[in-house]
């Protein structure tokens, strides 16, 4: 019997830190041996950590990344591994390492760059054209990199047909909301078209803007899932092969057959097959359980509706993208404003699940429109969260700012300005609390909001992360329902839930006072920005007229906000920031 065990270690990595990147991967390498792991993958560019960015520019730093691969090669005594590295020969490549023995069996470099949405691989990286597969004994294998296996035309398709039983990719994928199962019927797809094992190996943890998720997944030559990472957290994958089964499902698939023929006739765009002595045979060796638990329920947690199985998908994601921004960024703590609002509530609660209570700062500051109801609302958030926390009115500096304006403001009515000065005097608060304590500030402000402009430059969006700033306002009581659901009570306070939302800055206030309904608005905001409909789009799709024309003129008008705002966390398919480049001086109107 032919039979192979391969693992993927899923590991967190952090761009730039190579000694640490490294350090991770040789403690899995020392952990594949010990259980008896043939092959072991790792996610893609795991020395450098991905996306490395200009990183890549410096010529020092793709020195000290094949030092790192070096040293890596030096560990592999008696095992096969699949690293992520950058190569540099004629030019600079995206490449997995192929290790057999502490030798340096092959490389490929990816054929597919990414150049959309986040990715400019482009920029950087030439594309690879060769194409290899591998033989270990009677193990017979390819590797591709992340994008590489997207398109049903590449990598994978030649390399089976040229006789790879297994495909191994290592990939650098980045969260969406909806993307990790999307991802998992793809690769389900490519295995059984292609009639072949995959084992995709994603890079899981946060660098700045984005969110890698894991869920790693090992999938037979039947399109069924023989193992699977667990999402949102380092894990350790195995599996056994049974690479005689692969065999028969290919004599039994008359397309695959016909296909190989094809390629026999046509000699040039067969793979190259490289060729290694095997290791010494693993005699009684016990076959492992496969492990599919990542996504289990827990005994505790509630059964949950398919809206709230989504806004655990997407808590999970901002939980894991808040912790490696505050820690891998050197920061110990976080403070932010506490207004009573759902939004502050929220990424209260995210932070203090993220980091321990311990570590968040929550500061009240109410001015002279703030509702007893809000204060009540925000000191019984603290108290349920346990968070440490400030009172500390405004009303003093706001009316000084006022008093010390009036000669230039003579003969004006109150309005936005004044509204303004009240953000900007919270924003100044927390901005010297995070300069003489250490903390990074975090702001509150939903996708929403920032698509509109209905935020305060240098107010409350002043801060060194938005949190939710990619999460629309409906999708923010989503995630409230979704917490209080599974901590049993309303740990966020239910009047925050249920009241009108209100910034609070003038008397009476409400957020309908300026913006539809968010049920409406979030809907036109979805059209607008993440699918590119035109306003007359929008209109056909039965929205009134007036209202689609107004949102898209503030959209339109608040790129020079967005432009200045802190990175947020991405969350849907097209967030602010390198998803959506726009030029802020545009007079198209469309």
């Amino acid at each position: 019997m032919r039979q192979v065990r391969i693992a993927m270690a899923q590991i967190n990595t952090t761009v730039g830190d190579l000694e640490g990147n490294t350090a991770k991967i040789l403690h899995a390498i020392q952990r594949a041996k010990q259980e008896d792991v043939d092959i072991v993958t790792f996610p893609e560019l795991a020395i450098t950590g991905y996306p490395p960015q200009d990183l890549l520019l410096k010529p020092q730093f793709l020195h000290d990344n094949r030092l790192a691969l070096e040293r890596i090669i030096a560990q592999t005594d008696g095992i096969t591994a699949i690293v992520g590295f950058v190569d540099q020969e004629d030019d600079i490549y995206n490449a997995a390492a192929i290790i057999h023995h502490q030798t340096l069996l092959g490389v490929h470099h990816k054929n597919y760059l990414p150049n959309y949405g986040v990715f400019d691989e482009n920029r950087y990286f030439q594309a690879g054209v060769t194409k290899h597969i591998y033989q270990i004994g009677d193990i017979t294998f390819g590797v591709n990199i992340c994008e590489d296996i997207w398109y049903p035309e590449g990598p994978t398709v030649i390399q089976t047909l040229s006789g790879a039983d297994l495909i191994l990719n290592l990939s650098a994928s980045p969260y969406y909301v909806g993307k990790p199962e999307f991802r998992r019927r793809m690769i389900s797809v490519r295995a059984a078209d292609s009639v072949v094992v995959v084992a995709y190996n994603n890079l899981v943890g946060g660098q700045d803007r984005l969110i890698f998720d894991g869920g790693g997944v090992i999938v037979n030559q039947a399109g069924q899932t023989l193992a699977q990472g667990k999402l949102f957290e380092e894990d350790f994958v195995t599996a056994d092969i049974d690479l005689d089964d692969v065999s028969i499902a290919k004599l039994n698939d008359p397309r695959h057959r016909k296909a190989v023929l094809q390629m026999k006739l046509d000699d040039a765009s067969m793979c190259q097959r490289i060729c290694a002595e095997p290791l010494p045979a693993r005699r009684n060796r016990p076959v492992l359980t496969p492990t599919c638990s990542s996504q289990d329920r827990k005994a505790h947690e509630p059964a949950l509706s398919p809206n709230m199985l989504r806004a655990k998908e997407i808590y999970a994601a901002l939980t894991l993208g808040l912790r490696d921004y505050v820690r891998k960024n050197g920061f110990q703590k976080v403070v932010l404003g506490l207004s009573g609002g759902i939004d502050s509530a929220m990424v209260a609660t995210i932070a203090a699940d993220a980091l321990g209570a311990d570590n968040v700062v929550g500061v009240l500051m109410p001015g002279p429109y703030s509702s007893q109801g809000s204060l009540d609302d925000a000191h019984a958030l603290v108290e349920n969260l346990k968070i440490h926390h400030h009172v500390i009115p405004i009303s003093p500096i706001y009316d000084a700012f006022v008093a010390q304006l009036s000669g230039a403001f003579e003969g004006r009515q109150p309005d936005v300005a004044e509204e303004n000065i009240q953000a900007r005097c919270r924003g100044t608060i927390l901005m010297a609390l995070s300069n003489k304590f250490g903390y990074l500030t975090l702001t509150t402000g939903n996708k929403s909001e920032v698509s509109v402009g209905y935020a305060t430059l240098y107010g409350d969006m002043a801060g060194g992360l938005g949190v939710i700033s990619d999460v629309p306002k409906t999708t923010v009581y989503a995630l409230a329902e979704y917490r209080n659901l599974i901590a049993g009570f309303d740990l966020i306070p239910r009047n925050t839930i249920e009241k009108a939302p209100s910034a609070e800055l003038r008397a009476n206030q409400k957020d309908s006072d300026s913006l539809p309904e968010y049920s409406v608005l979030d809907e036109i905001l979805r059209a607008y920005i993440e699918h590119d409909k035109s306003i007359d789009d929008m209109i056909a799709l039965g929205y009134e007229p007036a209202m689609v024309k107004d949102v898209v003129r503030k959209v339109d008008k608040s790129e020079y906000k967005r432009q200045q705002a802190a990175p947020g966390l991405k969350v849907t398919c097209k967030a602010f920031g390198p998803d959506r480049r726009l030029p802020i001086t545009n007079k198209y109107k469309g």
